[in-house]
């Protein structure tokens, strides 16, 4: 998937994503005030840290959320009900991403502020009990690589990166719909 962020007339960001399928979409960013685009900050975070069920993994699968719009292309016809499907299956991991991307856009937007690695470790114990599950390498990569693109989009007022096929969210399948083997007798 390939994503282009651009400055808006507003001051703003739009993102415009070619996703694997051939359709084309317009996400609008809502941060006048940063320097570095907050969605771009979730597509270096994410992609960093290997998180399919992110905002771009969801997208990648045919999420849609509700500020986006198709611009070209022709969606799937079970589009809407995907997209439903996704976005609740990656529920926790959306909040998980935003977390995470926050902490990271902040590092970047701040300038060596806090250290990135006790900010997220921090952020992640406020909603995981669970052992922190990336290293402070990916973290520290993932501030490297947001500060190179922010510089790029400063500069040029544009920037484009590509999304993993590889870091594409599974979709659920619709209700109703089983899977294993059928006709397998219980003798083995």
């Amino acid at each position: 998937m390939l994503i282009e962020f651009a400055r808006a007339k507003a001051g703003s960001t739009i993102a415009t994503i070619r996703r694997r399928d051939g359709v084309l979409l317009e996400l609008p960013g809502y941060d006048r005030k940063h320097r570095v685009p907050h969605d771009l900050a979730h597509v270096v975070t994410e992609r960093e840290l290997g998180m399919s069920g992110g905002v771009f993994g969801s997208i990648a699968s045919g999420a849609m959320f509700s500020n986006m719009r198709v611009v070209d292309g022709k969606q799937r016809h079970d589009a809407g009900e995907r997209s439903k499907r996704l976005l609740k299956a990656n529920r926790e991991a959306l909040v998980l991403a935003e977390i995470m991307a926050g902490v990271v856009h902040d590092a970047v937007e701040h300038e060596g502020g806090r250290s990135v690695c006790a900010e997220a470790r921090r952020a992640w114990a406020s909603v995981s009990v669970d052992p922190f599950p990336w290293t402070d390498q990916q973290l520290t990569d993932a501030v490297r690589r947001l500060t190179e693109l922010a510089a790029n989009y400063q500069r040029d007022d544009a920037v484009q990166v590509t999304w993993p096929d590889n870091l594409s969210s599974a979709v659920p399948d619709p209700p109703g719909i089983k899977r294993g083997r059928r006709g397998r007798n219980k003798s083995g």
